[in-house]
């Protein structure tokens, strides 16, 4: 009996030295094993539908999202259409169809995308109470004709 028991602490204390040589392992895994294991975190974001304007065909989404650093960053991606040059894009203030003055100029849409940071905090543009819109424009020649446009709120 009393061997059966010092076999049993023997195996008890070689299976505790393991774990305890592995313990800094298993609490600090490598930053690939937890992006492999963990669930992706999504940041706090806002969609907004970009519809197509004056039989333009493109169409598309706003995506704005909260940096590291607590700025709201406009991620248009847009499809259908042919534009050969930069689009302008802008967070202008009222409503599409027709949306008033720029309030926030974005980076200009290339190949149907574009992102800017832009200076203004994410919490401040999700809970904006002033009537916002994004508009893409034909070109910067004709900056009077929008290819696509959505409203924020």
């Amino acid at each position: 009996m009393k061997l059966k028991y010092l076999a049993l602490v023997a195996s008890a204390a070689l299976f505790f030295t393991a774990c305890s040589a592995n313990a800094p392992e298993a609490a600090s895994p490598s930053p690939a094993a937890m992006s492999a294991a963990s669930p992706t975190v999504v940041a706090m974001q806002k969609t907004i539908q970009l519809i197509a304007q004056n039989g333009s065909g493109q169409s598309g989404t706003a995506v704005i999202t909260k940096s590291p650093k607590g700025n709201a960053v406009v991620t248009v991606s847009l499809t259908g259409g042919k534009f050969a040059t930069p689009q302008p894009a802008h967070i202008h203030l009222g409503v599409c169809p027709a949306p008033g003055a720029v309030k926030y100029p974005l980076t200009d849409v290339v190949n149907g995308k574009s992102v800017t940071t832009l200076d203004a905090s994410y919490d401040d543009i999700a809970k904006a109470t002033d009537k916002m819109a994004i508009n893409v424009h034909m070109s910067a020649k004709e900056i009077k004709a929008y290819t696509a446009c959505g409203n924020m709120n």
